[in-house]
Order: C-alpha cells, then structure tokens, then sequence
C-alpha cells in the first residue's frame, strides 16, 4: 500500500516527520518498508509556456520558443510528437538534474541552440505503467492555470512522501486511506477528518432505469447508481496525481473516481457504460464452465464454475471483483454510467485471480476483506464526484440486492485477564483511554466490560485481539520485560532422527557423499523407479513443468545429479540422500499425501583409480549390494535379497529386491542402459530403502557385554550344490540346525567349471565357534559340524566335499 503523506495529513493532523511516523507505524503492528520522495534527484524543473512552435525542415524536431519566467524567451529544440504552441509543459533549464542525475546543459541540436529542455514523465523517472496514455509517447501537458516559471514539483505532486507499507492479511483496513488514517489517529491521540461530499439527485430514480439481482452465494451485496449526461474528460491534475504516486495510472475522470474511492475507501468500484447494455437487468450470479469474457486488458478468459460474473441479458460483462469486460468499457462517447459497489466472497476471488493468474487493485482488497460499513457511503461518494468532475446527473436512490451486517461486535474481557497477558498493571481508566484513541465504544467496569468494535476493524473478534490492540497502542515499549520461567527439560533425540544420524555416519563411513535434491520433479520421474505407483501429488501452479510433482523416489532425483557432474568431467560418483517421498492413495486435489522417510544412493564410475601397480576397479552390482549389507550389519538388522525383473528402469539381472522379514523394503541394482542412456549417464547402480520400514526391524539398544575370554575356533566346508541355489538359501540351512555356539558364517569362495559336473557349482564357507564360558573341544566341534551338514543335505541337497 502506497500511503502519500500529502493526502494523510489532510485527513488526520499531525505534523511529524515520515521518518517518526514510520518508526511509530513499525513499532504499533504496521510495518514501514520505506519511505521515498519523488522529486528526489531533480532540480531546476519549472513550467513552461510555449510560445511558438516551429517544425525543422527534413527532421522530426521542433523550434519552440518557451516562457519560463525568464526575461526573455528561452529557445529550446524539441522532438516530441505532441508539442505545440500555446500549451505548458515541463522545462528542465541547464543546470537542472533529471532522472539517473543527468545534467542539462546548453547545447546545439542540427547548429540550432537549445537552452534547455521540454520534458516527459519518463524523464522525471516515473515508470511507464502509471504515465497517462495520452502522454506516454510524447511530453506532458500540464493544466492551463499553472504560472510560467513555477516549480513543476508541487504541480504535479512530485513534492510528496510516499510511504510504503507492508499490510498482512489481518491488517487489511490500512488498505485505504481512510484505515491509514484511523491507525495514525490513534498513535497519536489525534482525530480524523474526512471529505464529505453533497449529493444532489434528480426526481428520475434509478431504479427505473436498470435492476439488481444476486444469484450466487459468494456475492453478500451488490449495489449500483446511475449517472447519467456526464462529460467523459480528463481528470483534474490533483487527481492524476494522487493516482500516480499510488501507483495507478490515470485513464479518464470516471474511471479515475472509482479508483479515488478505492484508494480512499478501500471500496473496489467498477463503472459501466449503461447505453452498451443489452436488458436493464444487472445478475450477479456464478460463471457457467466454458463461458468467455474479454476483460478489460482485452485478454479472452474462459471461466469455471468457481467464478463470478456480472451479466446483462445472461451475458457477462465483467469478472466481479477482479476486473471488469471490454464490451461495456467506459470510452470518450460514453454519457449514461452505472457506478458498481460490491462484496465479493474473499476464497472465490483468490482462486479467480490465482487460476487467471490476473491480480488487480480490487481483487486484492477482495480478497482480504472489505469493511460492510462503508459500502453505501463510498457509492454515493463516487457519484457525487462524477457529478462534480464530469457535470453528470445523479438518479435518485441506490439499487440494491443483498444486506450486509453493518452492527457493531461486541467483544468482551476484564482487565486480569488483560494484565496476565501483557504483564502490566493497567486500570480500567488506561483500557478507556486505549479504545478511545481507536474509537471503540467501551462499557461496563473493570472486571467485565464490553468493546464495541466497529465493522472497520474486522480482525477484531476474540479476547485476544483486544489484548493485542492494547498492548500496540499502550506501547510494545512500555511492557515488562521478564524472563520465560521453566523447568529445565533433558533433550532428547526422537528414534526417527536418531536412525537418520545412525545411518548418515554408516554411509559416509562407506565413502558416500551427501546430497539434497527436489521433491518436485516431472510427472514422469515422480514414479519412473516406484514398484508400485500411486496417485500423483501436482501443484496446480508449478514454477516450471520439470518442477510439478512430488516425488515418490529419490533415485530419479539422483540421476539429474549424476548427468550434470558428468557433463562436467566428474564420472567417479558416491552420493547418498536421506528424504521423503511421497504416495498418494487418496484424491491428489484433496487429501494430503503420505510422507515416508527414505534412504538412496548412486554409485557410478571407478572404486579405484588406475595407477602404476593396480588396475582400475569399476563400481559393480556386489559393491553396491555390500554398502547396503554393511547398513544392515551396522545396525544389526538381518536383509534378504531376491533377483528383481519386474522395474522397468534397472536391469533385469542385475537388480535384487531388498526383503526385511519377508516385506519388500527396497532395491538395489544397475540402470537399465536405456534409461541410463535417457538421463545421459554411463554404467550407474542405486540402491532404495523404506527407513520407516527398516526402523521396524532394529532391536533394542544392546548394553555392554563383556569381550570372550575364550578362543574360537573356525572350520572350512566346501559344498556342490546345485547351480540355482542362492546364498541365502545356504545361510538359511545352516541356521536352521540351531547350533548355539556359531557366532559367524563367511562365504569365501564359488567356483562353475572344469571338473565340476554340468549344472552344480561349488561354494566354500567359514564357520565360526566359541563358546563364552569354556574353550571348545574338537569332538564338540565336530557334533556341530555333523548337525550342520545335515540340514545342508536335506534342504539344499549339498554334498560336502
């Protein structure tokens, strides 16, 4: 919100720096982001009278002899589409500073001498979006009244403050002057003054002439006037001014009323030109899917049934409360208008200019609320200046439909229950002198009274927010400050965060570096490596289309990274992610997706690099299978892998599914080459774990036990077996024959091949013994070994050779 101090002082007195009062503002709930002075930077700016114009032969330029004052006529040259003669204009005289401190000198343009220089507001620095249409391509032409000579700087109100406010969503009555004006008035104790203006209607009533219908729950009132033989013109200077230094660019003195009174009321106005209407009958009513409605920045929208629309004869002629249709713009022919003063649903409008992507003054306002108070004055507000600016007739009464609470609310609390709050030790008295500063009706005594807070503030409903009002007026600064009171509480760890640390410190220890990619991805990535796929989680505005989902793996994300570290040489890569992903088993437009914590890693390049004595090793599916078995091992959890054909993404033979007690927790294998070949990567494993599920699987914390005092003892096996049998199928025959005293099994050799029968390979294990009470004898060891051949022989049909 743009705040000009010229305009605030009018309404409110006070005569205090914006420097204090933006320091007062900040410091009482209504942030100050700075303060600027439009004229800063410019100097020796006067008007000036042109006197006579000349065209240059052959050129575009013009000879113009200007009045500034001087004794004489100052000849300047200008190229200016629109200059003439008989006409005021801005003059920057040599000597004078004009935007990015450019210095005007005397010259000669084409042998002509030019004392000076005729000006644009885009000279002076104004931006192009608030410079009246009618001006952007050429100079400014200032009114006719202004003195030759004169200061340009209060001509055109460049002489103000403008002060910038940041206004949160609870704030939103400072989004007018009149709210600025309220908050300033109770910092400092002072009164407001705002304009009022006479209303002199005719005998003809409005409602003769056009009729007002709501047909949708997100419209609480609609209210319009008619105005009819008014001049379509330029607005007065003092007008274009306030516009400008808010920010608006000045259009014409109708559409400039409506935006004065949005500015000053907070009111959004629209006008219509009543003779392009096709029915008398204005509905306010819900869009229809499909209907089409170009806006007034001649865009075609196509509207959904969250919009609302303004219609005439079942036509809509503008988005309400965004902005209005081109069809029934006001133009220089226009006579009859019909002046808009609406409430719109606050969530409708935001998903109207959100979908649109269309934010205008009003819909903002809209959006955060508007004060049912003032929306009857700022009607007749506006039609009293179009009577006065465009010498227009004013219908007699408003059309209506709809009613708005305009009551005060009554809001209740004590004074302990105020004083717990802040620390303090207000009396009734200091709470009075608090709500009259703010201009709320207090009554009752101080262990219960009653503030009545008018329809201005609607932010104000609770006990609470009375507190919050007393503490910013009395003064932030004058509470006592004390320190918190509280027992001191031991930190602790949660067991999510703590398996996270745990297994941070595994994969670093295995020569993984770190990572964080994003969550959002394509739709495509968001389930190219997930087992089993759920609905996809899309934001409705992306930033980017590579940006849209939300991921249901970390590998995908992975890749991104691996591709962009070898397009730029770096082909040895190790990188690990901890983070979350997330499944969507409900409606992706309504319910919330599931958010499970996982664990994944990429490996793609050489283990080792080639040096004088050893050979280069490449990452291969077993290296990446240990760092997963060195997890496990660390945190003591016991994983099974099973051969995985059925992700599309990784390699068919060279991928395991990762089984926790029979539930699949993750994989762990290669790239498939055409998906390898997709992401422009080389050769490159992955690895995918469930930690929430993993975490089902640790045991608990294990104390300390005391280091075996007594010698193990290992034994070698070599078995034939039959080609298919896995690992784990061998592991598994050997712990079934419970014997108590194996404390570890290592496989240590396979071999396929010469003198090894057709279909049976050879596996050869370490077994290791030890008992914690006594050394173990050889007979015992062999009663264990008997016991363990057995169960190889019959679940696994090995044959110990």
């Amino acid at each position: 919100m743009l705040v000009s101090y010229k305009w605030l002082k009018e309404l409110v007195d006070i005569d205090v720096t914006t420097a204090e009062l933006a320091e007062k503002m900040s410091t009482t709930g209504i942030e100050v982001e700075g303060v600027e002075t439009p004229a800063e930077g410019l100097s020796n700016l006067v008007v000036g009278h042109v006197l006579s114009c000349e065209d240059v032969p052959d050129t575009h330029l013009h000879l113009c002899q200007v009045d500034t004052g001087d004794d004489e006529p100052r000849q300047i040259v200008c190229g200016a589409p629109n200059v003439r003669a008989g006409i005021k204009v801005i003059v920057a005289i040599p000597g004078a500073r004009i935007a990015d401190n450019y210095k005007i000198k005397k010259g000669k343009i084409r042998g002509m001498e030019s004392l000076g220089m005729i000006c644009s507001l885009q000279e002076l620095g104004l931006p192009d979006s608030i410079i009246p249409k009618e001006f952007a391509d050429g100079i400014q032409i200032l009114p006719e009244d202004t003195v030759p000579g004169a200061s340009i700087f209060p001509v055109l109100g460049l002489d103000d403050e403008i002060i910038e406010l940041s206004i949160t969503p609870n704030r939103a009555d400072a989004l007018s002057m009149r709210g600025v004006a309220h908050e300033v008035a109770a910092i400092y104790g002072k009164e407001v003054h705002f304009p009022v203006k006479s209303l002199d209607e005719a005998d003809k009533l409005a409602s003769d002439v056009i009729q007002v219908a709501i047909e949708s729950d997100k419209v609480l009132t609609y209210k319009a006037r008619v105005v009819e033989n008014v001049t379509v013109a330029p607005s007065p200077q003092w007008l274009q001014n306030l516009l400008m230094n808010a920010g608006i660019r000045p259009i014409n003195n109708i559409v400039d009323v409506t935006n004065y009174v949005l500015l000053l009321f907070g009111q959004p106005m629209h006008a219509f030109d009543l003779d392009k209407f096709e029915d008398k009958k204005i509905v306010a009513r819900d869009a229809r899917a499909g209907e089409k409605l170009i806006t007034l920045d001649a865009e075609e929208r196509e509207l959904t049934a969250d919009d609302i629309v303004i219609t005439v004869a079942d036509k809509p002629v503008a988005l309400g409360g965004v902005m209005g249709g081109q069809s029934t713009e006001i133009d220089a022919s226009s006579k009859n208008v019909v002046l808009e003063a609406a409430v719109f649903d606050g969530k409708s409008i935001r998903k109207t200019s959100g979908r649109l992507n269309l934010r205008s003054e009003s819909s903002s306002r809209f959006e955060k609320g508007i004060n049912y108070d003032s929306v009857f004055e700022a009607l007749d507000f506006a039609a009293a200046m179009l009577q006065e600016l465009g010498n227009g007739t004013v219908l007699a009464g408003q059309v209506e439909a709809g009613n708005l609470p305009t009551e005060a609310v009554e809001v209740s609390t004590s004074i302990d229950y105020v004083n717990v709050r802040l620390g303090t030790e207000l009396t009734y008295s200091d709470v009075e002198e608090v709500f009259a500063k703010l201009g709320f009706a207090v009554t009752g005594n101080a262990e219960n009274f009653t503030v009545s807070v008018p329809r201005r503030r609607w932010d104000i409903s609770i006990q609470a927010d009375l507190v919050e009002e007393i503490a910013r007026i009395y003064g932030y600064d004058k509470l006592p400050t004390t320190l918190p009171e509280a027992g001191a509480t031991a930190g602790e760890l949660t067991a999510s965060q703590k398996l996270r640390r745990k297994v941070r410190t595994i994969a670093e220890g295995t020569g993984l570096s770190e990572i964080i990619s994003y969550a959002l991805t394509t739709p495509e990535k968001a389930v190219e490596f997930t087992a089993q796929p759920t609905n996809i989680t899309e934001l409705m505005w992306p930033m980017t289309v590579d940006r849209s989902a939300l991921r249901q793996n970390i590998v995908s994300g992975m890749l991104d990274t691996v591709a962009y570290n070898v397009n730029r040489k770096n082909s040895n890569l190790a990188i690990y992610e901890i983070g979350t992903i997330f499944h969507q088993t409900g409606d992706a437009k309504v319910d919330l997706p599931q958010e499970v914590e996982t664990f994944a890693f990429a490996l793609s390049g050489l283990v080792q690099e080639k040096d004088f004595q050893t050979q280069p090793v490449p990452v291969d599916f077993f290296y990446a299978k240990g760092i997963v078995e060195a997890l496990a091992e660390k945190l003591d959890v016991t994983l099974e892998f099973v051969a995985e054909k059925d992700l599309s993404s990784l390699h068919p033979g060279r991928t395991a599914t990762i089984l926790l007690k029979g539930e699949k927790i993750g994989f762990v294998g290669q790239v498939h080459p055409q998906t390898a070949k997709n992401y422009g990567i080389p050769e490159t494993y992955v690895a995918e774990i469930n930690l929430q599920a993993l975490a089902s699987g640790l045991k608990a914390d294990q104390t300390f036990r005391e280091i075996n005092k007594f010698p193990a003892v290992s034994r070698d096996m070599a078995l034939l077996l039959p080609a298919d049998t896995t690992h784990n199928q061998v592991v598994t025959a050997i712990e079934s024959a419970k014997v108590k005293r194996l404390t570890a099994i290592k496989l240590f050799d396979v071999y396929a091949g010469a003198n090894i029968e057709s279909g049976k390979k050879s596996m050869a294990y370490s077994l290791t013994f030890q008992n914690p009470e006594a050394s173990l004898t050889d007979e015992e060891v062999a009663k264990f070994m008997e016991k363990i051949t057995k169960a190889l022989v019959e679940q696994v049909s090995a044959e110990v050779r």
